[in-house]
């Protein structure tokens, strides 16, 4: 099964892939590696899910906001590989970053809504290494922003 096969199939709408808003490129091939950009938690809608984790938004709402960086991500990568994700071999890595209070310990947790999004689309080609990081504030207010390094073929 493709990878777009598998989006149909968990009924998975990838969004717009969004400009840059500085000085920078949302996503660089280096030899055979595409690196994405940060990613930050938009819903559906368009609209910014913000607040800090442990405070405003729970661990679950938390996996839910990682998923759409996630959903950012394969779109950006799409959008690099020219509409085709068979060009990618497999996702080497994610580091995923969590606004969340001093005493909130779960940001692995968090960062499993990317995670299992990834693995989910690129079966064993989705496995990964990664960080999940606990920072004080976010680009916007935004609850999470993952980024992402994939092997081409």
């Amino acid at each position: 099964m493709s990878y777009e096969d598998n989006i149909t199939r968990l009924g998975l709408k990838l969004p717009e892939p969004k400009a840059p808003a500085g000085n920078y490129v949302a996503t660089k091939i280096v030899g055979n590696l595409l690196y994405v950009s940060g990613q930050i938690s938009i819903d559906e809608n368009g609209q910014l899910i913000k607040g800090k984790v442990g405070l405003d938004l729970t661990s679950d709402q938390a996996y839910s906001a990682a998923k759409r960086c996630g959903l950012s991500i394969i779109s950006q990568a799409k959008d690099a590989c020219k509409g085709d994700l068979s060009k990618i071999k497999n996702c080497v890595k994610l580091t995923g970053f969590v606004n969340s209070t001093a005493e909130f310990t779960e940001q692995p947790k968090v960062i499993n809504g990317a995670s299992d999004l990834i693995a989910e689309v690129f079966g064993e080609n989705g496995k990964h290494t990664r960080a999940a990081v606990s920072t004080n504030s976010l680009p916007l207010g935004v609850a999470v922003e993952v980024d992402a390094i994939f092997e081409l073929n």
